[in-house]
């Protein structure tokens, strides 16, 4: 079992769960997702991160800048890295991702790996909907994902 610290918070999602390994941000659990042990602890990386998804939901941080530990393949870490590209406001496709990436053929693929994102809404996978420009699922949930982009002004 890995040690990590985990702290929980509330949000506009519901409460939240953070964990740390004590250098960086290792995941973020939506209320459905509570699953590993850890040890609370006052983590400096966790507070950080606390206050800045604090920031976000208020309406004043539009980027994070915390030291993320995300566990992934070499393939799912380039599309996270692709998805953390994707400006506040804006919304891609998985298409966009697989080009981005230089994976054209890998939309499946892609969105297995946006699936697996262990960080969501620090690396902005809410911020990929299907070609056709609808929502498609999300780990807290379609609702989740779109209170997070009209948070960001995007209307479907």
């Amino acid at each position: 079992m890995n040690d990590f610290n985990f702290l929980y918070m509330n949000s506009p999602l519901g409460r939240l769960r953070l964990l740390s390994d004590g250098q960086a941000l290792s995941r973020i659990e939506f209320e459905n997702q509570h699953r590993e042990d850890g040890e609370r602890a006052d983590d400096p990386v966790l507070l950080r991160a606390a206050e800045q998804l604090n920031e976000y939901f208020a309406g004043r941080r539009r980027r994070f800048s915390i030291p993320l530990a995300a566990a992934g393949t070499v393939f799912q870490r380039r599309v996270w890295d692709a998805l953390g590209n994707i400006p506040f406001g804006e919304l891609r496709s998985y298409r966009d991702i697989a080009d981005a990436i230089g994976k054209r053929k890998a939309v499946r693929a892609v969105g297995a790996a946006n699936a697996r994102n262990p960080v969501p809404i620090i690396v902005p996978c809410h911020r990929v909907v299907g070609s056709n420009g609808k929502l498609t699922g999300y780990t807290g949930g379609l609702s989740a994902k779109a209170a997070l982009l009209q948070l960001e002004g995007i209307t479907l």
